[in-house]
């Protein structure tokens, strides 16, 4: 036909993408990579659900006197592990995911591979089976990316960057049933340098992680659906006080966070093992007297509280600072585990007292306390309010989450300007820098010094 340009560059590529066995093989690897993250994260989902009934039931409701000396234990066997066999699972793993994204080649193996994925997982389930106050959504994220990042490897990808981004808003998509969760996180929180070519690759990933994981555990809300009834505008006055209260206590958490992770590094009395020693049982310590003052509520990812404020049931009015005071304990101990669900289930307790002051809807009060605190915390606003409207179902009151979800981002971003996992990232990055300086140096000079 008249104007069709049978030879075209244009033709060529697309006959070449076609039939051409290596990229097909690099598609099969790249699918089977998303299956895969699907598949781990709805089985370790599945396993640290009962990691955290098995301790509930174990520690008689987590009121044992016994566990003030089991859980220091605990910590400590923990964040040994970590460090000498599973070096850069410690914390959240976010903010290795984020890191390993700004580094090139072999340096992402730092915080990337199967045997670092293998171990965060081993020892999330180690400690939510002694009532750390974690969650398995970082260690997810951290998951996911180093399964896309092998794929990239074994089937000859490119882009690692943008598979990185994949394998990381996939772990969240399919770790609690919230696909556009899982989008949004890779945009904003992980994707500082997003790039429009890399959509095709987070979206396909998406699905088929979310696809794998919805076969096996269904269609959920993963904290139920609550009896929502909001009265407007009266209730805008809830909005505005949950939205300040949550930034604030957000940003309190967040530099909290921060400064003494940056102040365990730089201890000097203590160094190597006795630091991990000395940090981890004395957060392990400060884990169970709060569980034991709180009747074990603040034990885990508090999920069952969470979920009781959200469907409007009592709640213990001194709840979401125990938790958030175990939940800072938990994150700075060099533990693996991550902080979604102990703060939305910090969000949860403190919406739910403030809707309690104001005689208001208290499903409708946790709801936005979670959605405000969390975007406190984490200073990912849309994150916020899209996976608090998934996990709860309350599509249908958008704006007022939106809104909770934007002023506690606000004031927490005035109050604490750097963002807790980029903050950390940079922590991460600094390190992986500082071993590659140490390597140049041992190979300019001929090999390690002694």
């Amino acid at each position: 036909m008249p104007g069709i340009r049978y030879n075209s560059p244009l033709l060529r590529r697309s006959r070449a993408l076609i039939t051409r066995r290596r990229h097909w093989r690099a598609r099969a690897v790249f699918w089977l990579g998303a299956l895969t993250v699907g598949l781990v994260s709805t089985a370790f989902a599945k396993l640290a659900d009962l990691a955290g009934e098995t301790f509930r039931n174990v520690s008689a409701q987590g009121t044992s006197p016994w566990l003030i000396l089991v859980l220091p234990l605990a910590f400590c066997f923990s964040a040994w592990v970590a460090q000498k066999y599973f070096p850069g699972a410690q914390g959240s793993g976010i903010p290795q995911a984020m890191a390993a994204r700004e580094l090139e080649g072999d340096d992402r193996g730092l915080y990337l591979t199967l045997r670092i994925a293998a171990g965060k997982i081993l020892l999330t389930l180690w400690g939510l089976l002694f009532g750390a106050s974690i969650g398995r959504e970082g260690p997810t994220v951290q998951i996911g990316a180093a399964i896309m990042l092998a794929s990239a490897h074994l089937g000859k990808l490119q882009h690692a960057r943008g598979l990185i981004l994949a394998g990381s808003a996939a772990g969240i998509a399919a770790a609690f049933n919230t696909p556009l969760a899982g989008i949004v996180f890779a945009i904003e929180e992980m994707g500082r340098s997003y790039q429009a070519r890399t959509n095709g690759v987070v979206l396909s990933t998406v699905v088929i992680a979310g696809i794998s994981a919805l076969a096996i555990s269904g269609s959920y809300t993963y904290f139920g659906t609550p009896k929502v009834v909001p009265d407007f505008p009266r209730d805008w006055w809830l909005v505005g006080v949950v939205g300040l209260l949550g930034g604030v206590l957000g940003a309190a958490f967040s530099k909290s966070a921060l400064w003494l992770t940056r102040r365990i590094r730089r201890w000097k009395p203590a160094r190597g093992i006795w630091k991990l020693v000395v940090v981890a049982g004395g957060a392990g310590l400060a884990v169970a007297v709060l569980g034991l003052l709180s009747n074990g509520a603040t034990f885990g990812t508090s999920y069952a509280e969470a979920r009781s404020a959200v469907e409007g049931q009592p709640l213990a009015p001194g709840f979401f600072l125990a938790k958030l005071l175990a939940t800072l304990a938990s994150t700075v101990s060099g533990i693996p585990g991550g902080l979604f669900a102990p703060s939305l289930s910090v969000g949860a307790g403190m919406g739910h007292v403030v809707g309690s002051l104001f005689g208001s809807s208290l499903g409708l009060a946790a709801v936005l306390g979670m959605a405000s605190y969390f975007a406190g915390v984490v200073q990912s606003p849309m994150t916020a309010f899209v996976i608090v409207m998934e996990m709860t179902a309350t599509q249908g009151h958008a704006l007022p989450v939106m809104a909770a979800a934007m002023l506690g981002y606000g004031v927490s971003r005035l109050l604490s300007p750097e963002p807790l996992y980029h903050g950390l990232a940079r922590l991460w990055l600094a390190d992986a820098l500082r071993l590659r300086r140490m390597r140049a140096a041992d190979s300019a000079h001929g090999g390690p010094q002694v």
